[in-house]
């Protein structure tokens, strides 16, 4: 990531590559957080543009060919170099006002979860981060002769709050609800690595994921009852949802929204509540 390059999660970019048109801009979510040092988009195909990009980017991610070592590979003569990238951005979306709140609730309809995975792995990166320093940090805090080079948040701590400059953003959020509404399975493996993430790393439960595949009838029609039980026994035998190949069960049909915010509503009283919808 450039080191120039600032934003917030939510926001988005405009990407243009030479190698497939000099003119046409497309808008994209960052779907990666602040805190990490790439940037990433996700690009759907779905029309001429983006089918030229699958193309291009084809050709130079091709599987290696068998017997070939990693050391020749990198020496052969004819390697093709990745094509080129341009950025414009960031811009602002409503999205990147969720710090505002003590409560999320995200909801992303197909490809429109882009904009709220850079949010969630905020929001993990911020759990984890927080773990470390209770977990190994905490008797550092005692510390009174710590560099300022490497200051960190001391939790509970009587020398108060101390974060590095590029991470004094406030973070007010305590839990966020993200429902992912889609009608083809095959978009779970989009963002499967980030679910199973949060599934793994998120032990107090600040983040609570729903997946909803509207290909198939709702929970408790009699024409699903077989593929609940399959999903239901594959997930108690292994783990991992037939769906969605991930460790979150996938529920069918649409979610029940009027009874959503009433849960949320009843659990968070007094709270700041955002709701998001792309």
């Amino acid at each position: 990531k450039p080191a120039s390059f600032d934003y917030k999660s939510g926001q988005y970019v405009f990407v243009q590559c030479p190698a497939v048109s000099k003119f046409e801009w497309h808008p994209f979510s960052i779907t990666s957080s602040p805190r990490d040092d790439y940037i990433s988009i996700h690009i759907r195909q779905l029309g001429d543009w983006t089918e030229g990009i699958k193309k291009a980017f084809s050709v130079v991610c091709q599987a290696p060919e068998a017997g070939i070592s990693g050391l020749l590979r990198a020496d052969a003569p004819n390697r093709t170099s990745l094509p080129e990238l341009l950025i414009d951005g960031p811009y602002g979306s409503p999205a990147e006002d969720h710090r505002k709140y003590d409560v999320l609730l995200l909801v992303g309809l197909g490809i429109g979860a882009t904009p709220f995975i850079s949010i969630l792995r905020d929001l993990l990166n911020n759990i984890i981060k927080q773990h470390e320093q209770a977990e190994g940090l905490s008797g550092s805090c005692s510390n009174s002769n710590v560099s300022s080079d490497h200051s960190f948040t001391c939790l509970n701590s009587e020398h108060g709050n101390r974060t590095p400059k590029n991470q004094r953003r406030t973070l007010n959020t305590k839990n966020a609800y993200f429902y992912w509404v889609t009608r083809e399975q095959g978009s779970f493996d989009w963002f499967r690595e980030i679910m199973n993430e949060i599934a793994d790393s998120d032990i107090k439960g600040v983040i609570e994921m729903h997946n909803y595949l509207t290909s198939v009838y709702d929970e408790g029609d009699a024409r699903s009852t077989l593929l609940t039980m399959i999903q239901t026994l594959n997930h108690a035998k292994n783990g991992v949802d037939i769906f969605s190949g991930t460790k979150l069960r996938t529920h069918f049909g649409r979610p029940k929204w009027k009874k959503v915010l009433s849960k949320i509503g009843i659990k968070h009283k007094n709270e700041r509540i955002g709701v998001f919808y792309c």
